[in-house]
């Protein structure tokens, strides 16, 4: 067996792999003995017919295809593994020679791994982010937990305002004649909560118990119902029931309820501001980081193979997929929901794939320039996290990895390594609003 590596323009390549012909021999014999059982020949049982007998039927190519298959993937795999080119796509493949008693010759096109010529890394410029909690933040978030733990209680003693939820009966009208859909009985709305068509709600406040009331609207340019869209019509409500959501008074016993940290209001203000300066931390610190790195991007050269954007798009998609599956979705049934096809799907994770793909080349770049490496003990420490996400031993983890996979992971914590010494050395300034 042998290995041509060409390269090509853009960070292309093309393999050249050379099979010994006794190889192709026995690859035919496999494939027809995998087939011989589902093809018929007049004077034999099926099975039983002889290769010749076979191939002087449907022709020598009969087992061609077949033979091509096996012996393209392990030929590739084991190629591979000599071959010192980095690879970062799968491979376009193309069979030159495939013919009984010479070499199966086949070419793989494949991307190589681009070179990274970094600009700016230190000291990139980023905006400071503001980490000031107000008190407006924190009455906004203690008026979601209050809202969380409000009752509903029914109101009879007034007309509809905003927030309240209405029990309605309703009919359409366009141009005085009702249309398919628009009815409907017992229907619990929130006021305000923009569930129905622009408009609606709003003319229902003020509507009293027991009243009808004519809600007159126009349905969007853009409704789903192409034989409504932009037309006028008039709703006949009647509010049946009426309720409006009470929420706890914010008093020291409210506080004793929802925190376990705080006993007076006055403190369980502090415990929210303290969470919320937590959680703006944190986005923080990720906007820097994508901010930074953007910068290392912009300053850098690189040239992205098409063929390692597509492979990164098409792994996307099958993360993507599993993450359904694992909500009991299948793909099939989401492109159906949504009306997407998987092509389109591949083109929603284009910006995203050459984003991921530049971002990983910069930072490995980073971390050989500023030589960042990861130690045993990092990795040790890795593979214990690893263990106790996928409830596994340490050692059952290194086991399954390899020493593939170790040296993925310690890649991996070099990356961070990067992205952290990006961070750490990128200049913050005021923002333009901010000045």
């Amino acid at each position: 067996m042998s290995l041509q590596v060409e390269k090509l323009e853009k960070n292309m390549a093309k393999l050249t792999i050379e099979v010994p012909a006794e190889e192709l021999e026995k690859a035919i014999d496999n494939a027809y003995k995998k087939n011989r059982n589902r093809i018929s020949i007049p004077g034999f049982r099926k099975g039983k017919a002889p290769r010749k007998m076979i191939e002087q039927m449907y022709g020598k190519e009969v087992f061609y295809e077949d033979a091509a298959n096996e012996l393209v993937a392990s030929a590739y795999e084991k190629e591979l593994e000599s071959c010192t080119e980095n690879i970062v796509s799968s491979p376009k493949i193309d069979v030159v020679q495939i013919e009984s008693g010479k070499p199966f010759i086949f070419t793989a096109e494949v991307a190589l791994k681009p070179e990274v010529t970094l600009g700016k890394y230190k000291g990139v410029k980023v905006d400071k982010a503001d980490l000031d909690v107000t008190d407006e933040e924190i009455t906004a978030e203690i008026d979601q937990e209050r809202e969380k733990n409000g009752r509903t209680v029914e109101v009879t003693d007034r007309a509809v305002k905003e927030g309240d939820i209405a029990t309605i009966d309703f009919e359409g009208f366009v141009d005085g004649k009702a249309f398919e859909g628009g009815k409907g009985e017992d229907y619990p709305l929130t006021i305000g909560s923009h569930a129905f068509i622009p408009g609606f709600e709003e003319a229902l406040v003020g509507a009293q118990i027991g009243v009808q009331t004519d809600v007159n609207v126009t349905f969007p340019e853009d409704y789903q119902a192409a034989e409504l869209a932009g037309k006028a019509a008039v709703f006949q409500c009647t509010v049946k029931k009426l309720q409006e959501k009470q929420l706890p008074d914010l008093d020291d016993d409210f506080v004793g309820e929802v925190s376990d940290e705080s006993d007076t209001v006055e403190e369980y203000r502090e415990e929210i501001k303290k969470k919320i300066a937590e959680r703006k931390t944190a986005a923080a610190r990720n906007r820097k980081e994508d901010a930074a790195i953007n910068a290392v991007i912009e300053d850098a050269k690189m040239e992205i193979p098409d063929a390692m954007l597509e492979t990164q798009q098409r792994q996307m998609v099958q993360d993507y997929a599993q993450r359904l599956q694992s909500q009991g979705i299948s793909m099939e049934q989401y492109m159906k929901f949504t009306g997407t096809t998987a092509q389109m799907l591949l083109e929603q994770m284009k910006p995203q794939a050459l984003k991921r793909i530049q971002s990983r080349l910069v930072l490995e770049a980073v971390a050989a320039a500023e030589n960042l490496t990861a130690s045993e003990e990092e990795y040790e420490e890795e593979i214990k996290t690893m263990g106790e996400a996928y409830q596994m031993e340490p050692d059952k983890v290194k086991d399954l990895l390899g020493e593939d996979g170790r040296k993925q992971v310690m890649e991996d914590l070099a990356v961070r390594k990067a992205a952290d010494f990006v961070v750490e050395n990128a200049e913050e300034t005021e923002t333009a609003q901010a000045k």
